[in-house]
This record gives structure tokens, C-alpha cells and sequence, in this order.
């Protein structure tokens, strides 16, 4: 067996899923490939290829506010362990997850409400131009669309839960007043997602914000 570095299984993955996709007939929207590619590199699944919706320019606006220091909040720690955090410190921003934090927990428990809204709520208020992402929490995504019809403006919405209760009613909520307020968001439609779908949304802005697609350029 021949053992690959890192960065030659990336480029490999890579070739493997633009060959599918063409033997598919699946084009990819150039604005939004990476992000696609790097969804079905993190899942081996090519249902993303059809079902990632993006409001428009929802990649070139999300890069630059990457390139300005946008910091990144997500729904769980699993996806904030995803985000690329050398890439992040490049670009000058930083991740957070507030899910575990012992003040949402108690505010959460106190009004009957999820630590998912009081995360979405903290956000609001510690970093109102963020990109906000939620991979697990329905309740998160109806929060966001709230905050945005009072205000809330993030620099881009990720709404990819993956699950079976008001999931995919959440999505369409949030994308709906996302493309209402004109602000930027990316949905997977559907039951699919997960912190996984999150932070490779994530790591392909972060790479393509910082130039650096290629893993060479990352260091690998």
C-alpha cells in the first residue's frame, strides 16, 4: 500500500467527486462550488450537490466579511472543533460556541426556553455582524429569523440541522426572512445536515476568504 500525505488525499477526494459529478451531469454554480465540493468531501454524500440552497451571493458576501475579522458562532462545540481555527486566525477572527456557557444554561433553565435561543441571543448582543451557524438546533434558526425581523444582522446565516422535528420548518423560516432582509444565508433543504455539513460550509469560506483551497497552502 502507498501512503498518501494529507494534502495529496484531499486533492485525490477532490478529483474522485468532480468525476462523479460530471458523470452525474451535475454542474456546479461556479460561485458556490467550493462550498458544495467541500460539503460532499466532508460527507461522501452527493444529495448536497442538489440540496445546499444559497441566498445570492451569499459565498462572495460571506468571504469578505470573512477578510474583515467576522467572528463565527455555531450551535455546538462538535462543529466549533470543526472550524478551521488556523484559517480563522489569518482572517483575524475567532469561533464561539456559547451552548455549554453556564449563563445561558441558567437563563435558558429560568425562562423554559433552550440554551439554543439564549446562545442565539448572547451572539446577538456580543457580536451582531457574526456568521451564525447552526447544525443541530431547529429552536436556534427560529431565534435567528426573529432577531433578524427586529434588527439582527449577520453576516451570513448557516442553517443546515440535520433531523426530523421542526427542521425543516426552521430552515425554510430563517431562508425565507434571510432573502426577506436581504441577508446572506446557506440552507440545506431537507431533513439533511449536522455540525459536520456546518463547519465544512465554514472551513470552505475560511479557505476560499484566505486563498488557500489548495492544502499545500495550509501547511499539509
Amino acid at each position: 500500500m502507498t501512503y498518501m500525505r494529507p494534502a495529496q488525499i484531499e486533492k485525490e477526494s477532490m478529483r474522485i467527486i468532480a468525476e462523479e459529478l460530471k458523470e452525474r451531469g451535475i454542474a456546479l454554480p461556479a460561485q458556490n462550488a467550493a462550498v458544495i465540493r467541500r460539503v460532499i468531501h466532508a460527507t461522501a454524500d452527493f444529495d448536497f450537490a442538489e440540496n445546499l440552497v444559497f441566498t445570492p451571493d451569499a459565498v462572495r458576501l460571506a468571504t469578505e466579511a470573512l477578510k474583515r475579522g467576522a467572528h463565527i458562532v455555531t450551535d455546538t462545540n462538535m462543529a466549533l472543533a470543526g472550524v478551521s481555527t488556523a484559517g480563522l486566525e489569518r482572517l483575524g477572527g475567532e469561533k464561539h460556541c456559547f451552548m455549554a456557557d453556564a449563563d445561558v444554561a441558567s437563563e435558558a433553565k429560568k425562562r423554559g426556553v433552550t440554551r439554543a435561543v439564549c446562545s442565539v441571543e448572547k451572539a446577538v448582543s456580543l457580536y451582531p455582524g457574526c456568521i451564525y451557524a447552526a447544525g443541530n438546533a431547529p429552536t436556534a434558526l427560529f431565534e435567528i429569523a426573529g432577531q433578524i425581523e427586529t434588527g439582527f444582522s449577520p453576516a451570513l446565516v448557516v442553517a443546515v440541522p440535520v433531523g426530523f422535528v421542526n427542521v425543516t420548518e426552521a430552515k425554510e423560516k430563517v431562508f425565507s426572512v434571510c432573502e426577506e432582509k436581504k441577508i446572506p444565508c446557506i440552507m440545506a433543504a431537507g431533513r439533511k445536515g449536522g455540525s459536520t455539513v456546518a463547519a465544512a460550509i465554514l472551513n470552505a469560506l475560511i479557505y476560499e476568504a484566505s486563498e488557500t483551497e489548495d492544502p499545500a497552502r495550509r501547511g499539509w
